[in-house]
């Protein structure tokens, strides 16, 4: 069973090549980001065409997360308990963007989902623009109600195979930098406060990518050439409960999806699961054929 996570920069810009990767690439679940639209405006024919369900949490052209699942999704939570809120109220989506606890807007970044008995969140990291930036602050307490909802999801629940898939904006260790505008500790995404908030989700959460895939990189900016001179950051991560990262058999991050026509400036990151180990939930969907349009 492949899981993966893919800030695709505007679905209604690369849904044919999502859909194209997801089918060739024989993936199960796609927790995506930065969707940038509406439920309304998601180009759903083309998912649904290649056997795929949908999850959408978009307000506007903005932000959003969604997920793409061959499996049926249950106890869909469009945010977490505590996130906070930022910014101005989105004209006319007042009422379902709501207020986080500071009494500001809700922004469209977390989706969960559960899987069979997987429990799956989509989630794209505020980006935190600069360290004197209001969205800096945003950005840590953001990221600390999250930690604090792991901790607890997992002490409910200490076998829940859990995982936090998603942008996270942070860049954890020096070789997860090789974008020459960032300096570490001036630079977002490589300050020590976001460095050890990241490290903080350990160990109620781990990357179960880089122990296999060590040295990657998961976006390169569009100016400069950066991907051409690899000068990229590992920004992108599965990071698993310890019953999620037990069914964890292989790994991968596609790099050759930075290239070609349109790319986003993200690439999918993917982890393989033994759905064995997790009882008989998907026996019966790996029993029946795909059909593809």
């Amino acid at each position: 069973m492949r899981i993966a996570t893919w800030n695709v920069n505007s679905i209604r810009t690369r849904a044919p090549r999502v859909v194209d990767w997801l089918v060739r690439e024989d993936i199960d679940v796609l927790a995506m980001q930065e969707i940038k639209c509406k439920p309304e405006q998601f180009p759903v024919e083309l998912f649904e065409q290649a056997g795929y369900h949908l999850e959408i949490h978009g307000l506007n052209q903005w932000n959003g997360v969604a997920f793409a699942s061959r499996h049926e999704m249950t106890d869909v939570s469009r945010g977490f308990e505590g996130m906070p809120g930022f910014g101005k109220p989105i004209k006319g989506q007042e009422a379902v963007q709501g207020e986080g606890p500071n009494g500001l807007p809700l922004e469209a970044r977390a989706l969960g989902v559960t899987v069979g008995d997987l429990r799956l969140w989509s989630l794209y990291v505020p980006n935190g623009r600069s360290l004197d930036d209001p969205h800096f602050a945003y950005k840590l307490e953001w990221l600390q109600a999250l930690r604090n909802n792991a901790e607890r999801w997992i002490s409910e629940n200490p076998e829940l195979p859990l995982a936090l898939m998603g942008d996270w904006n942070i860049a954890p260790f020096a070789a997860d930098m090789g974008d020459p505008t960032f300096t570490e500790g001036l630079s977002t995404h490589v300050s020590p406060d976001e460095r050890s908030m990241f490290a903080s989700f350990s160990p109620t959460v781990q990357d179960v990518v880089r122990p296999l895939v060590p040295e990657e990189f998961t976006f390169w900016d569009y100016k400069a050439g950066r991907f051409q001179k690899n000068e990229g950051m590992r920004i992108d991560f599965i990071m698993g409960s310890q019953a999620f990262a037990d069914t964890v058999t292989a790994a991968s991050i596609h790099r050759e999806e930075r290239k070609g026509d349109g790319p986003s400036d993200h690439v999918p990151v993917v982890c393989d699961i033994d759905p064995t180990l997790l009882g008989d939930t998907f026996e019966d969907d790996y029993d029946r054929p795909m059909i593809f349009g």
